[in-house]
């Protein structure tokens, strides 16, 4: 039978995306596994142990309930809105009103989306960090804004340029993404930074989004941006359970703001997506009752591990900031590789280990690469093996 073709093509708006990096390179990395080689993986942000016993305990008990199957309500369980509140005003000093300013998300990932739906019409402008999470652009892109890429430098502390700031078309632009602790780069947030930035937001009547995962993750000082007075006015900050709490796969985050705000993203999010299975709300309020002997805990697995990702580093001839935070380690790689590419490259089909080239976060990141801490201590000391002995084959 003869095939045929026909002339249907996608929306210009997938024209304007790639594959996710990390999706393209892990089925390289399955095919390459799949071959006998054994790749140990330091590339991806995946916490790699359990939540808190009570969380795992309050799902199963609460998914072998009957009348737990139901749909949920889009604005989640008040119990899980109330403990997103306990928490931010137990850790940040930050009040919240449960009933208005919070609304669950599934992940702040998906978050990233309704913030732009809401807040973005086609051509509107937004400012990206440049390095940066990668889905702040593609999801830009989606949303058919014009990004504008704001430059964080080493030079600058990784902080944003505000002198540069003003010299960029503010006019036409509605939204910021800020990202602090920032990744990939480490940056811890500061509050004269914070108040820096509301400031702007305000001066200029851009909404500030802020993404904040990782001010649990070797940081003890966790700070959020909705401290500085008057931030709700203009700020949104989007957090999330999957690398505080080691709940990556249950998907649940969160977004905080003014109430106006909030019922505009719901207007979005109810459009797309539908309230999250009922156990596990119930188990991640539990999670965010969790003591700061737990998050001690958690934090002396990764500090440990961070020692072996310095060495490997130093290993590699990589220059890094000691005082990074989160769930990665930056470092800036020599001058003798052409680029982070060429050096993650060398390393996965010379080493069998997987890091991640700055490149993927922007021109900025091109100089630098990110090891991840999300593997056993066990086996990042296997992957500094390797590399020490591909180095001892130069």
């Amino acid at each position: 039978m003869k095939s045929e073709t026909t002339s249907i093509t996608p929306a210009s708006r997938v024209q304007e995306v790639k594959e996710y990096y990390f999706s393209k390179r892990l089925r390289e990395i399955a095919e390459l596994n799949a071959k006998g080689a054994d790749i140990i993986s330091l590339g991806i942000g995946g916490p790699d142990r359990p939540p808190h016993e009570d969380v795992i305990t309050t799902l199963a008990t609460e998914a072998a309930q009957p009348d737990n199957h139901s749909y949920q309500p889009y604005v989640g369980l008040p119990a899980l809105r109330k403990a997103f509140a306990d928490w931010y005003a137990r850790w940040y000093n930050v009040n919240l009103d449960p009933d208005t300013e919070i609304q669950p998300l599934i992940g702040s990932k998906e978050g990233i989306l309704h913030v732009s739906l809401t807040f973005l019409n086609p051509g509107d402008g937004v400012l990206v960090p440049n390095p940066g999470y990668p889905t702040y652009s593609s999801v830009s892109r989606l949303a058919q804004a014009q990004i504008y890429n704001y430059d964080l430098t080493e030079e600058n502390g990784w902080m944003p340029d505000f002198d540069a700031l003003e010299r960029l078309p503010l006019d036409k632009i509605k939204l910021m993404w800020i990202n602090y602790p920032h990744m990939p780069t480490g940056t811890p947030a500061t509050l004269e930074l914070f108040e820096k930035i509301v400031k702007f937001g305000k001066k200029h009547n851009i909404v500030i989004a802020h993404d904040n995962p990782y001010s649990f993750i070797l940081n003890d000082k966790p700070l959020s941006l909705l401290q500085i007075d008057g931030a709700k006015e203009i700020a949104i900050e989007m957090n999330s359970m999957s690398k505080s709490h080691n709940m990556a796969g249950w998907r649940v985050g969160m977004l905080a703001s003014n109430p106006t705000f909030i019922n505009w993203i719901l207007k979005v999010k109810s459009n797309i997506d539908s309230g999250q299975f009922k156990p596990v709300m119930l188990a991640a309020a539990k999670g965010l009752a969790a003591g700061k002997e737990w998050y001690d805990e958690v934090n002396t697995v990764y500090a440990s591990r961070r020692k072996v990702a310095e060495q490997i580093m130093d290993e590699l001839g990589c220059r890094f900031d000691p005082n990074q935070r989160g769930l990665f380690l930056w470092g800036r790689i020599p001058e003798s590789y052409a680029s982070s590419e060429q050096l993650a490259d060398k390393v996965l089909y010379d080493a069998s280990v997987f890091i991640t080239p700055g490149f993927i976060f922007g021109s900025n990141g091109d100089r630098y690469i990110r090891i991840s801490l999300c593997a056993t201590e066990e086996n990042m000391r296997r992957a500094l093996d390797r590399i020490k002995e591909m180095n001892n084959k130069k």
